[in-house]
C-alpha cells in the first residue's frame, strides 16, 4: 500500500493517479473559467488555501511534470485569442481579473491540478486530496481481492466438474453402446412383428376362403338331402 510520503516523492506513483481527477472535487470544488476547462494561477492557489507565490515555485520546480499534465504558458497571439474567447463567454467581467495588457497566462487544467496536489506539501487541501487518493486506491485494491478470490473458487469448481466429466466419460461411453445394442434389437422385433403381421393377413385370407368352401359343400348336401326324398 502506497504511503503520503511515497506519492511525495514518487513520480511513477503519482502518474498512477493522474487520471482520478473526480476526486479534487470530493475534497472541495473547483472554480474554473468560462470554457469548464482552465484555472488561472489564482484560482490554483485559491482552491489550495496557498498564497499565488507558492504555486508559481512549485511549478517551477516540477515545470516537466506539470506541463506534461496539462500546463500551459500563452503569450502574444496565442494569449489574445484566448482572452476574446474568455470575454465572449464570460463578458466584460473578465477583464479586471485576466487584463488584456498581461504579456502571459499560465493555465492549469484539471490533472495539472491534480499534480500539484501530489506535490504540494503546505496545503492541508493537498493534503486531503492524497488522503482520498489513497483510501479509495484500498477500496480498490480490496475490491481486486474479493474479485481474485471469487475467481479463484470459481477455477476451483471447474476443475471439479472437469475431473468428473473425465470420470463419466467411460459410463457415458458404455451407455451409448448399450443403446445402440438396444436400437439393433429393436430393428430386429420390428422386423419379426412385420413378418408375423404379414402371415397373419395370409391366414386370414386361408380362413376367408375355407369358409367360402364350407358354406358351397353345406349348400351340396343340402341339395343331396332335397334329392333323396324327393
Amino acid at each position: 500500500m502506497p504511503t503520503e510520503v511515497a506519492l511525495l516523492e514518487s513520480p511513477a506513483l503519482r502518474v498512477e493517479q493522474m487520471g482520478r481527477v473526480e476526486v479534487l472535487d470530493k475534497v472541495k470544488s473547483l472554480v474554473m473559467l468560462p470554457d469548464g476547462i482552465h484555472l488561472r494561477t489564482e484560482d490554483v492557489a485559491r482552491y489550495f488555501e496557498v498564497s499565488t507565490e507558492v504555486v508559481k515555485k512549485l511549478t517551477q520546480r516540477h515545470r516537466a511534470e506539470v506541463e506534461e499534465n496539462g500546463l500551459r504558458l500563452l503569450r502574444g497571439a496565442e494569449l489574445r485569442t484566448f482572452h476574446r474567447d474568455m470575454v465572449s463567454l464570460w463578458g466584460s467581467d473578465l477583464g479586471e481579473s485576466c487584463p488584456q495588457a498581461a504579456t502571459q497566462l499560465t493555465l492549469y487544467t484539471r490533472r495539472t491540478v491534480l499534480s500539484v496536489a501530489m506535490l504540494l506539501r503546505e496545503s492541508d487541501i493537498a493534503r486531503s486530496v492524497r488522503t482520498h487518493l489513497l483510501d479509495s486506491e484500498d477500496d480498490l485494491r480490496a475490491s481486486y481481492v474479493s474479485l481474485d478470490r471469487r475467481v479463484t473458487r470459481i477455477e476451483g469448481c471447474l476443475i471439479g466438474v472437469g475431473s468428473a466429466l473425465q470420470e463419466l466419460g467411460p459410463v457415458l461411453g458404455r451407455m451409448s453402446q448399450r443403446l445402440d445394442v438396444l436400437d439393433r434389437k429393436l430393428d430386429v422385433t420390428h422386423q419379426v412383428v412385420g413378418a408375423i403381421s404379414l402371415r397373419l393377413t395370409d391366414v386370414s385370407q386361408d380362413i376367408v376362403r375355407l369358409d367360402d368352401r364350407v358354406n358351397g359343400l353345406a349348400g351340396l348336401l343340402k341339395d343331396l338331402a332335397r334329392r333323396e326324398h324327393g
